[in-house]
């Protein structure tokens, strides 16, 4: 088991994704001080015997409503059986765990006023894999993830369900067999467990990643299309993107230079061909994939900035004691991340689409109709084009901004909310979608470039060609074409397309 070291507030994105993919995160030793001073600035707070909300009051618009100092440990019990409910399917394990790290990490900063056994706790449970059974819908998006967030703390107090090796069962079984008690909270624990943005940011990162792996393979799958039709690569030249600036359409354009260097079938057609420029879908891969690359940057620039701060509420100030109720639990910065990750998830699988389509027309790519040596006799690639372009409609139906809506809510006291969380929650599907259409994308110009035989293309599109070729022959004749979308699927999500294509350096958000 792979166990990081994380130093709250400075995590970087390659420690939040090696989190994702399994590693256990670990405190670093000098958070217990800090955590140590908080919990006693709580201590003390509470014995002025001033009301300070969400320490010694009711929560949201029950604020004004003062509890006696005998029943602090049941308010902070009541507001998480009483949150906890969340509805819908349960967040997955993998963005689970990741919602449980950043929690870690924010506790730990202490601003938060939780005791050091209720921080282990939280520790002690990601590494036993006692992962908390969290319903994904409930969650508007401020005043933190309160209903997620919720039933994870649920799980701590020994409340609800867990997951185990894979099993499925009540918390209180789980955290036994793990060698676990479940935590008292005191007070204004559970407000700080199940206030926060955790549960949006974890969905945020975790799609993050993934719209890495699949940008990456959109470019390699966009220079195998380029050549499967005989397209040019002068719009990858340098200069033309030097002029224009922009970083992340430099980067794209060096990239599909790279790729396609070296390929026969692309200096047989470069003098004498007839055809002046390609379509867009070939022509502006540069300007489109590097807009969808320089959006991502953006969006990965204010996770990894959210995933290292504080946002529970009221924040505890340990050196004067003070407790300052602010805003931070307000995801607004998450939402805006997680629509730039939409938008450029659509366009990516949009102009992957785009190029399945100018293949399989003979009239644009000059090669058999729907990619079949006897159309007519054989429908090729015709359905497969069909499937890409119902999965990018759906996309593009996803990609709504989830920014922009608002619905009051706790008797207009939360009168303005962010909707992060299933603003973030729909990427990985929409992720999905966009990976079957460059498994598909990837089936076409593999297919492509067999007609252009005995020409090659470069050494890294050939690498890539015979990946596929390994578990997908080339379709002679029609065939039950779904196994073969499965297997190139598997291809693009697992990342091998990235890395057939070898040591050719291609651009992302610096998450590795």
């Amino acid at each position: 088991m792979t166990q990081v070291t994380i130093v709250p507030g400075s995590v970087t994105l390659a420690q939040w994704r090696s989190i994702w993919l399994g590693a256990v995160p670990k405190l670093d030793e000098e958070c217990r001080s800090q955590i140590a001073a908080s919990a006693e600035a709580v201590a003390r707070i509470l014995s002025k015997g001033e009301p300070v909300y969400g320490i010694n009051t009711g929560f949201g618009k029950l604020a004004s409503v003062r509890i006696p100092a005998e029943d602090l440990e049941t308010l902070q019990r009541n507001i998480v059986l009483s949150h906890a409910a969340g509805t819908g399917e349960p967040m997955p394990i993998a963005v689970a765990r990741l919602m449980m790290a950043l929690k870690l990490a924010s506790l730990a900063q202490g601003a938060s006023g939780v005791r050091q056994e209720t921080v282990d706790l939280l520790e002690a449970m990601l590494a036993n894999g006692v992962i908390p059974v969290v319903p994904a819908q409930g969650s508007v998006g401020a005043s933190g993830d309160l209903a997620p967030l919720s039933h994870m703390t649920a799980a701590m107090i020994g409340v609800g369900e867990v997951f185990l090796d894979g099993k499925r069962m009540q918390a209180a079984e789980g955290l036994a067999a793990a060698g676990l008690a479940p935590v008292t909270l005191g007070a204004k624990e559970g407000l700080a467990l199940l206030n926060g943005t955790q549960f949006s940011t974890a969905y945020a990162l975790a799609a993050l990643f993934e719209a890495e792996n699949l940008f990456r393979s959109a470019l390699v799958t966009g220079a195998l299309s380029t050549d499967a039709a005989k397209g040019s690569d002068a719009p990858f030249d340098p200069r033309i993107h030097a002029l224009r600036r922009h970083r992340g359409q430099i980067e794209t354009a060096e990239a599909l230079r790279r790729l396609m260097e070296g390929s026969a079938i692309r200096e047989s057609h470069r003098v004498g061909d007839e055809r002046v420029q390609d379509p867009y879908c070939l022509r502006c891969q540069p300007q489109v994939m590097g807009a969808a690359l320089d959006v991502l940057r953006q969006a990965a620039d204010t996770l990894g900035t959210e995933a290292n701060g504080v946002t529970d509420n009221p924040l505890i100030f340990a050196e004067d004691d003070t407790a300052l109720s602010g805003g931070n639990f307000h995801a607004e910065p998450v939402a805006f991340a997680a629509d730039m990750i939409a938008l450029a998830v659509c366009e990516i699988g949009s102009l992957a689409e785009r190029r399945i389509a100018m293949l399989v027309d003979p009239a644009l790519s000059g090669m058999p109709a729907f990619l079949t040596p006897k159309p007519g006799l054989n429908s090729g690639f015709m359905i497969p084009q069909v499937t890409a372009a119902a999965l990018v409609s759906e996309n593009k139906q996803k990609a709504y901004p989830a920014s922009v809506d608002s619905i009051p809510t706790s008797a207009n006291q939360e009168d303005h909310v962010s909707m992060a969380a299933h603003g973030a929650r729909r990427l990985l599907g929409m992720i999905e979608n966009a990976t079957a259409v460059v498994g598909i994308e990837l089936l076409a110009a593999a297919q492509g470039c067999d007609f252009h035989a005995p020409l090659a293309s470069s050494a890294p599109m050939e690498a890539v060609r015979m990946l596929l070729r390994a578990t997908v022959p080339h379709l002679d004749n029609d065939r039950y074409f779904h196994p073969d979308m499965e297997a190139a699927n598997a291809l693009v999500r697992a990342g091998a397309v990235i890395a057939a294509a070898g040591t050719i350096e291609l651009p992302g958000v610096s998450a590795r």
